[in-house]
């Protein structure tokens, strides 16, 4: 390479990461009032929102994220679109690389060194996985069960964790297959996993589980679902599948565990002792270890007792999406919160929510399905988000 070959590249860089932190430089001008960094605007007059944000940090150190569009102008019940964005100065600048037709409720995942994106292709669509060795720019087409259609039918999850452990990835998900063709009563708990050195695009790697359909019986006859389920290792090594339980007589929120074989085959529950009780548990959540201090952590949306008072009239857990707050615990089963992070005192137009996140060294990142004021419109509620933001949330441990 000459001198002005290198010049040029040099130059050429330069533009780039000016265009970079442009592109930011405008949203932040655009939307101060917007905590964190705007990864991405849809007006609400669209009548398209953002959903199923999800983060991933690439070898190289490169975040990407993503996440679809929902509403009655989306495309969610023919063929979904998710949009992928890569960050390439830890996560203080975006920009859009790919946009994918076919993809809803998606996980983005690392799995030696290539990127993945694992969920279905449409709301209660069939479950497909892709693959990208750029980054996320390109990424392989389903067109069969060898190539990334790996179950075919109605199939409901969220953008969950894919987790290695014991030689196998793991990902809950839900059947969307009855009893009764509702929302909550549809969805069965099941887990898909894989051995770590298999072809992932081929349906014959992954194994899924025996399938808990909804009981109308649990919670005294209260329940009203269960969902977006975590796969979580416990302190004695027992695998679980925690999920987000629907239960819309109090505001006292739960979760529930379900016990996965030690072979991945077969899910158990106890009703009596699965329930747990779990601030924010009517919402989705991730959970992740922290292999440093041992603890379990959490990003949910609780319910402040001032937003209790507040409204006495809103009854329903899951329309409370205005706190995001830390939490953490040592077996699970008992929380205690940490900080809050986001807060509005605004509980019907703003919320923070479906956040993914990831340790990152001393720090958490986090990826928000953001509902907030535009500068001259509300989000259309706190539910239909119109922002996708980047938060981190520095030296956790020592909160």
């Amino acid at each position: 390479m000459d001198y002005k070959t290198s010049d040029m590249m040099q130059r050429l860089f330069f533009i780039y990461v000016l265009f970079l932190f442009s592109q930011t430089a405008a949203f932040a001008q655009r939307f101060p009032q917007v905590p964190g960094t705007v990864v991405h605007y849809q007006p609400t007059s669209t009548k398209k929102y953002i959903g199923s944000p999800s983060l991933a940090v690439l070898p190289n150190g490169d975040y990407v994220a993503s996440h679809d569009f929902f509403g009655p102008q989306s495309s969610e019940w023919q063929q979904a679109v998710t949009t992928v964005y890569r960050s390439k100065n830890k996560g203080r600048s975006w920009k859009k690389v790919s946009e994918i037709s076919g993809a809803f409720w998606s996980s983005l995942f690392v799995h030696k060194g290539d990127l993945y994106l694992l969920g279905p292709d449409r709301h209660h669509g069939s479950v497909l996985i892709r693959k990208s060795q750029d980054g996320g720019k390109s990424w392989t087409q389903p067109t069969n069960k060898e190539n990334g259609v790996l179950l075919t039918g109605e199939f409901h999850c969220a953008p969950m964790p894919v987790v290695e452990y014991n030689g196998r990835l793991w990902r809950p998900m839900e059947t969307a297959h009855g009893p009764v063709l509702k929302w909550g009563e549809r969805y069965g708990a099941m887990v898909m996993s894989a051995t770590v050195d298999a072809d992932l695009l081929s349906a014959k790697a992954w194994q899924t589980s025996s399938t808990l359909f909804f009981d109308k019986s649990y919670l005294n006859g209260n329940f009203t679902g269960w969902l977006e389920g975590n796969f979580v290792v416990g302190p004695d090594k027992q695998m679980w599948n925690i999920l987000r339980v629907d239960d819309k007589t109090t505001l006292d929120e739960k979760a529930a565990m379900v016990k996965i074989s030690t072979d991945g085959k077969k899910l158990s529950f106890d009703p009596v002792s699965g329930f747990i009780p779990f601030d924010g548990g009517s919402k989705k959540f991730v959970i992740k270890q922290d292999t440093e201090s041992g603890y379990y952590y959490t990003l949910t949306n609780s319910i402040p007792e001032r937003y209790r008072l507040a409204n006495p009239k809103r009854k329903n857990p899951a329309s409370y999406r205005n706190v995001l707050m830390l939490r953490k615990s040592k077996d699970l089963q008992h929380w205690e919160d940490v900080k809050v992070i986001l807060e509005h005192e605004d509980v019907v137009n703003h919320g923070f929510q479906y956040v993914d996140w990831l340790f990152d060294g001393k720090d958490i990142i986090v990826l928000c399905r953001t509902a907030f004021n535009d500068g001259k419109t509300d989000a259309k509620n706190n539910h239909d988000a119109n922002f996708l933001t980047f938060h981190r949330i520095e030296e956790f441990r020592k909160l």
